[in-house]
């Protein structure tokens, strides 16, 4: 009975967490009507390798603090992560990004997880404080975080802070018709990171899609 009860509340939390992204997304999506700088695929993919080169980055930060080596960061190595660089965020809360961004139910957060999990963290943190050191690692992050919020927002026709299959086909066929993607093709990338087969993408599900899609693997 008490697993049950823990499967519970971890998903209770889960979908706290999308409708606080769906919230966000919906926000920001109001702020910036009218100023989404994509006007086509294309203006989107061809900032694939600037958007591979930075996110990279994070793999030297990840190294640091996956102390064990094993490739993933656990709980605790999350926690000294988090207190390095004086995220101020509740225990609770780092706890819920955490169950989060462990999509493989692995205990431990992979390099693809943990791009997601600062994303998020950047996404959800109003203004967080970064110490001096730290400016460096990840404010200049920021910049690339917000620029793939943008992507997000670009796809979501509608505004409601999630992405449904019909629309996002449509913007997929956008492009110059000799240059256009065979169906089944745009049908596999919505069926990707569509996880639970709803017809609706998630924050969450379009970053890991999104970093499938530019190239970063786990184990580069």
């Amino acid at each position: 009975m008490g697993a049950v009860l823990c499967c519970v509340s971890k998903a209770s939390k889960q979908k706290s967490l999308d409708w606080e992204l769906e919230r966000k997304i919906v926000e920001m999506k109001r702020q910036k009507i009218g100023q989404i700088k994509f006007k086509s695929i294309d203006s989107i993919v061809m900032l694939f390798p600037m958007f591979k080169e930075r996110l990279k980055i994070l793999r030297e930060m990840f190294e640091h603090y996956d102390e064990d080596s094993n490739g993933s960061i656990e709980p605790n190595e999350l926690k000294k992560f988090v207190e390095h660089l004086q995220l101020h965020l509740p225990e609770e809360h780092i706890e819920n990004l955490f169950h989060y961004c462990d999509i493989d139910g692995s205990k431990g957060i992979q390099f693809n997880e943990f791009i997601v999990l600062l994303c998020l963290i950047h996404l959800l943190e109003e203004s967080p404080t970064y110490d001096n050191s730290s400016k460096t690692e990840l404010a200049q992050l920021e910049e690339t975080f917000d620029t793939i919020v943008e992507v997000f927002l670009f796809f979501d026709k509608n505004g409601d802070g999630k992405l449904n299959k019909k629309d996002m086909l449509k913007t997929l066929n956008e492009t110059n018709p000799l240059e256009r993607s065979p169906a089944h093709i745009n049908r596999n990338r919505f069926k990707e990171m569509d996880w639970d087969r709803n017809g609706q993408v998630t924050f969450r599900e379009f970053l890991f899609g999104f970093i499938k899609w530019i190239g970063i693997d786990v184990d580069e």
